[in-house]
This record gives C-alpha cells, structure tokens and sequence, in this order.
C-alpha cells in the first residue's frame, strides 16, 4: 500500500520501523552533530526504502530497509569526516605573514618607522642570538620553516627524515622559548 503512494501506510511503516533506525545509528559518530541528526538520516533511507522495495525481490522488507538505512548513514558520516577540517584547510589569514624567507613582519603600518626599524633590528639580534645556540642541523632547518614549509618539504629537500625534521624544530622552539625566559628575567 506504501509503494501506491498511501500516505498512512508509509507513516506505519516508518513508526514500525524507527527502532531498526536507533539500533543502526547507535553505534555512530556524526562529526559535528549528534545522535538524533544519525537518526533522521536513518530515517531517511528508511523512507528511501519504503518507496523503493518491490516485493517481488528475493529479500525481505526488513533486509532491504536495514541496507538502506546503513547505506544513508554510512554517507552521512563520511561526508561529515570529508568536511572536518574544511576551516583549517580554506580559511585565509586576516594578518600578514611573520616572515616572507628574508624579512620579518611583526609590526603594523600604523606603527612610526622608527618603532618599525628598531623592532626588526630587534628580532635579527634575537635571531642572530638564537642561531649561534643551534646545531648546523638546526640552523640549515630554521630559515626554511619559518618560510612557511613543512616538516615532510624540508625534509624532501635535506635529504632526511620528516621526523628528524620535526625533532630539530622542537629543540627549537625549546631553546626560543628559554631565550625568551631568560631575556625576559633580565630585563625585569
């Protein structure tokens, strides 16, 4: 009677049914939803079911349903995972880059030339003090990070490891950061 288009008869089997959409959406994780989004996509391929099933096919009502049910949730929960890092990877910065390879830029354009010229002769003092406490390894890796390469680039181009790579940027960022402790304690 459902497959005529009776709209009761579609409504029963969706009452019917519903538990079969709990009992298949239980067990998963919608990225950025919740449980009862997971049940409504089940409900939808339940739907999708009870308008498709012919009954002269070899499976049974409830066998085509689950199917259909766990193909829709399925897709619902991929599509999610597709997009889980959608702002990371699409969003655009609003601020400038900190360093372009030769200069650094950590300073606004409202700020005087002066506070401009001795803030960047202040950073190539901290770096030029930070580059005598890095290995060769370490030193040959700075500049291309800070370019904006990652770990698995400057590797390929190295020659070595990603993970050596990360290594000696963590040591770096270890010894940056009791640069600034110590530089920060001395001025106190």
């Amino acid at each position: 009677m459902a497959h005529t288009g009776e709209v009761q008869a579609e409504e029963e089997l969706l009452t019917r049914y519903g538990r079969l959409v709990r009992a298949y959406a239980r067990p998963l994780f919608l990225a950025g939803g919740d449980s009862e989004d997971l049940v409504q996509e089940g409900m939808l391929g339940l739907l999708t079911a009870v308008r498709s099933y012919r009954g002269e096919r070899d499976a049974s009502f409830r066998t085509y349903a689950g199917v259909c049910i766990k193909n829709r949730l399925i897709s619902a929960v991929r599509a999610a995972q597709g997009q889980k890092h959608s702002p990371l990877n699409q969003s655009v910065s609003f601020e400038p880059p900190l360093f372009d390879g030769t200069n650094a830029y950590l300073f606004s354009s409202e700020e005087s030339p002066e506070d401009v010229i001795i803030g960047r002769e202040e950073l190539r003092e901290r770096l030029d003090a930070l580059k005598g406490q890095l290995s060769e390894f370490e030193a040959k890796i700075l500049s291309p990070y800070l370019c904006g390469l990652s770990c698995g680039e400057i590797a390929k181009g190295m020659g070595c490891s990603a993970k050596s790579v990360d290594n000696a940027v963590q040591r770096i960022r270890r010894k940056v950061a009791k640069q600034s402790k110590s530089g920060a304690s001395s001025e106190s």
